[in-house]
């Protein structure tokens, strides 16, 4: 294979005195690209075509551009999805959570519409070429050459009316598409709306897009466009061709014609293209290379002539190119009529070279390649970087604001994540304190209430016996009119019932209740202090009235005498002192005989004596047995007699025993006696004796409720001081409450919180892988060195 082609380089070498030296270089790059170029299958001799194998493709600097935007592509897929769960994510936080403001929130959201538009500017991302030159220099030719078949208009004179844009077709049809109609339209059309000779032809700045499919052409496969124009000499609008068509292509190719020089008019086309891009890939194509040939000998010097002011221009003039080398590399001298010529032989399976050809066709074939070759290693690199380059920064910008919102949103959860669980740890030592507080307070104020009960009940005890030793003055000090009636007397009676009820109620409280109200008082606000200690400051305010009265604590002292004395009973008749009962009583025992014992008794009938005479045994003297007898009268009548009847039985015994006048004398004596008291026993004598009576029975029976009465008022004190703390004890028991609630939704925010620094840890890692992807396709397509 190798002498094939060193053998065509000879027979080039030979045709028009080219020189040896480039075709070496020329072939070096060749052999490089793997067999790309081989030669046909009968040989030199027999066939003469070049043909590109299929590893071309797959080997082409054209699938760099491919396998960037696929990965650019797959970049930006995920740094949407990003995006948007970044923004849902954002929205999705509680409003009131001080966690993203809403210019954060606003920067990331105004990102997904901006990866939306990146997306859909990728998705329509190619590597686009424009083809610029005077008229009939042979652009359109070039272009069909590249496709390997005649499909735009092409000629003498001016033919291209409008711009002609060829993309590969994705479903393998070949159509066309007007700029005025969604139409689509046979390819063959285009002659018709694109050539100048034609009636109805587009503007000059109007653009028609033709598919063609991508198995026929290699360049369309592998994202190239190409697109033609018209003559830039046959029209002034040349700002708003550069503004519409220029401005995203990422190769100029000028295509100049040979049998001339580089007119000033595209001189000038070219330097408004930089001045609004910065340094624009320009590639000069020398077309109609071919007529050199009738001139051999003026060949390199013509050569040498375009080659020095086309160098000049790119490099001194244009300013696109750094060195003259490189700007060397970028001029190429070409026959595109040849090249379209022979690749359609190739397609037939003829031989390149047949029809008419020019000498020297073999040395611009293989300049032509050289020239897709380069174009396409520098196309790809352009384009990655023209298409790519803005993209990926862009795309590190987004990812990087998402990714500090991120870090400021992680920040700020941590430090609120932080406050609360500081602030669940204040509120749980609070509570344990308030709870063990509460206990020890308890225990105290039951202590202190127990002693304090006690204390009231010896106290009243104490004072109620106290009074009960005086009840009689009470009594005496009770004035109202007294009859001794049974209707007035009850009547009396009640009121004397008030008035002794009220007279020990209203001591006991002169002697108590200041006391006690003010031991009430202090145990109180003892009780709020200790308790309101423990209530937040709002709540204290509630403690302070816990004691809302306006008079001092009183207790009630509920003798209730009326029902205690009711069965009081009263004996206000009129009795003798010196009587038969009175002395009997007097001499008999203390206290006084029941009433119902006089009033059932009556006077008996003396029985006689049975005579002793005739009883066998007994000797009794006469006088002793008379004596007897009359002493057994006397005492039987004085026990069984009653007043007046019972006196003159001893009034008889005694005449017989001391004698008349003493006898007299003491009667006389006896009865002014009864006589006194008979007179004396006035309505003022009944009520002595009537409040005597009922002195003793009202001190028998308040002396049995004594232990009663102090145990009532000690309970009254110990309900008053359980009630106070009960309810100060409640107001407690609603801080503790408030303090769980308040613990349970701190534990709450701080599961959000540690849910929202989870998938913002989630978010950030996910904006630094991303970053590194971005600087992984940076290293790998973007970087000069790769």
């Amino acid at each position: 294979m190798t002498g094939s082609i060193f053998n065509r380089v000879k027979e080039a070498s030979s045709d028009g005195g080219l020189h040896l030296t480039y075709y070496k270089q020329h072939l070096r790059g060749q052999i490089q690209r793997s067999s790309s170029v081989v030669i046909g299958a009968n040989g030199p001799t027999a066939n003469n075509s070049l043909s590109i194998s299929p590893t071309t493709a797959l080997q082409s600097p054209l699938q760099i551009f491919v396998r960037a935007k696929k990965r650019i592509n797959d970049i930006y897929g995920e740094v949407e999805i990003y995006v948007n769960d970044s923004c849902k994510f954002l929205q999705s936080l509680p409003k009131d959570s001080d966690l993203v403001t809403k210019e954060e929130l606003l920067v990331v959201d105004s990102h997904g519409e901006k990866v939306k538009g990146i997306r859909e500017v990728l998705a329509r991302d190619h590597m686009k070429v424009a083809f610029f030159g005077r008229t009939s220099n042979g652009k359109s030719t070039v272009i069909n050459s590249m496709l390997r078949e005649r499909i735009l208009p092409s000629g003498i004179g001016h033919t291209t009316n409008c711009f002609i844009q060829v993309e590969g077709s994705e479903n393998g049809e070949s159509y066309l598409i007007s700029e005025d109609s969604v139409e689509r339209k046979n390819v063959k059309s285009v002659s018709q709306l694109a050539h100048s000779l034609c009636t109805g032809s587009l503007g000059d700045s109007a653009l028609v897009r033709v598919y063609w499919p991508t198995d026929k052409c290699p360049l369309l496969r592998d994202d190239v466009v190409l697109v033609d124009s018209p003559g830039i000499d046959v029209s002034p609008n040349l700002d708003s061709w550069i503004d519409r068509h220029c401005l995203d292509a990422d190769v100029f190719v000028l295509v100049a014609n040979s049998e001339s020089t580089l007119m000033l008019t595209e001189k000038n086309f070219f330097f408004k293209v930089s001045a609004r891009l910065s340094k624009p890939n320009v590639f000069v194509l020398n077309n109609r290379w071919d007529a050199s040939a009738s001139e051999p000998e003026f060949l390199e010097e013509v050569r040498r002539q375009h080659l020095l002011r086309t160098v000049d221009f790119l490099v001194d003039e244009l300013k696109v190119c750094a060195t003259r080398t490189e700007a060397e590399q970028r001029v190429f001298f070409v026959s595109a009529k040849e090249v379209l010529q022979a690749r359609i032989n190739e397609f037939k399976g003829l031989p390149i070279n047949t029809g008419v050809v020019a000498d020297g066709f073999h040395g611009r074939y293989f300049e032509f390649q050289d020239f897709e070759r380069k174009f396409e290693e520098c196309i790809s690199k352009s384009a990655v970087r023209t298409k790519f380059d803005q993209h990926t920064k862009r795309g590190k910008a987004i990812v990087g604001d998402a990714r500090n919102v991120m870090e400021v949103l992680l920040e700020r959860a941590t430090a609120k994540r932080a406050a609360k669980s500081q602030n669940r740890r204040e509120v749980l030592d609070h509570l344990d304190f308030t709870e063990k507080q509460l206990q020890l307070v308890t225990v105290e104020m039951k202590d202190k209430i127990c002693k304090m009960v006690e204390e009231v009940e010896h106290k009243v005890s104490k004072a109620l016996n106290d009074e009960i030793r005086r009840l009689s003055v009470l009594v005496d000090e009770f004035h109202a009119p007294f009859h001794s009636e049974s209707l007035v007397l009850q009547v009396y009676k009640k009121e004397l019932h008030n008035h002794v009820e009220a007279c020990l109620g209203s001591n006991l409280r002169a002697r108590l209740s200041t006391a006690l109200a003010l031991n009430m008082e202090q145990s109180q606000k003892e009780m709020i202090e200790r308790v309101t200690s423990m209530l937040p400051p709002e709540k204290k305010q509630l403690g302070q009235g816990m004691i809302p009265r306006r008079e001092p604590f009183e207790v009630l002292y509920r003798l209730n005498c009326d029902n205690l004395c009711g069965d009081f009973t009263e004996d206000i008749e009129f009795r003798f002192s010196f009587g038969i009962t009175a002395m009997i009583q007097r001499f008999m025992g203390k206290g006084k005989i029941a009433p119902w014992v006089i009033s059932n008794y009556t006077e008996s009938i003396p029985r006689p004596m049975g005579s002793h005479i005739g009883q066998p045994g007994h000797l009794i003297p006469q006088g002793t047995s008379e004596d007897w007898s009359i002493l057994s009268r006397l005492a039987i009548a004085s026990v069984t007699s009653q007043g007046t009847m019972g006196g003159l039985l001893v009034a008889g015994f005694l005449m017989k025993t001391v004698g008349w006048r003493l006898i007299f004398a003491s009667g006389v004596i006896y009865g002014g006696l009864y006589l006194y008291e008979r007179l004396t026993w006035t309505n003022k004598a009944k009520e002595r004796a009537f409040k005597r009576q009922y002195v003793d029975h009202a001190t028998r029976k308040l002396r049995l409720i004594v232990d009663l009465t102090s145990a009532n008022c000690s309970h009254q004190v110990q309900q008053e001081l359980s009630s106070t703390f009960a309810r100060l004890c409640h107001l407690v028991d609603g801080t503790m409450n408030d303090m769980q609630g308040d613990i349970k939704q701190l534990e709450t925010e701080l599961r959000s919180l540690d849910e929202v620094a989870t998938a913002t840890k989630v978010l950030r890692n996910k904006a630094n892988y991303l970053v590194g992807e971005l600087d992984r396709f940076d290293k790998a397509f973007l970087t000069p060195d790769n």
